[in-house]
């Protein structure tokens, strides 16, 4: 019964990454044409929000496709130590997301013409808003119990009396100072 979110967070974590690599090959299609000034190539288009969406969705799938990497390495390991480097690149993953996904409605809302790569890249980072919330939320469930993953508290790292090999808690120099 261990396996529960590490079940559930493999196949979420290629869909993930699949995303990831997609948003990269979109965004970087678009901003090519932003930069070439060519906004007003048929497939392209956009308005006053276009150029911060792109550099913020670039961002978003670079990153995180390096946190899809840290993210198998914890899925194949499924350990606490490996957990740390997959949960905070993740996170780091997600508030990078978030903020696309903030540019992305933006630009939505103002409007105006959008080419279809355009707007494949605005969808590709809401459902990635979502997903990547949800593995994240998927990475961290041993906080609620170890039965759905590594937890938090399967170690008592710094909880508690020391060792009994420990100086500072036999009445030796640390403990005097």
């Amino acid at each position: 019964m261990a396996t529960v979110g590490r079940n559930l967070a493999g196949p979420l974590l290629f869909l993930n990454l699949v995303l990831y690599i997609c948003v990269v090959g979109f965004g970087s299609w678009c901003l090519n044409k932003q930069i070439n000034g060519m906004t007003n190539y048929p497939g392209f288009g956009g308005n006053g929000a276009t150029f911060f969406f792109l550099i913020f969705a670039m961002l978003a799938g670079v990153v995180g496709v390096a946190s899809k990497l840290a993210g198998g390495s914890h899925i194949r390991a499924w350990r606490n130590d490996s957990l740390a480097a997959a949960g905070s690149s993740s996170l780091v993953a997600w508030a990078i997301t978030a903020l696309a996904f903030g540019l992305a409605c933006k630009e939505i809302g103002v409007g105006g013409h959008r080419g279809w790569r355009l707007r494949v890249l605005e969808g590709l980072i809401i459902v990635l808003f979502f997903t990547q919330l949800f593995y994240l939320l998927l990475l961290h469930a041993g906080v609620f119990s170890s039965k759905y993953g590594p937890g938090y508290r399967d170690t008592d790292y710094g909880v508690g009396a020391g060792a009994a090999g420990d100086p500072a808690q036999k009445g030796g120099v640390a403990s005097r100072v």
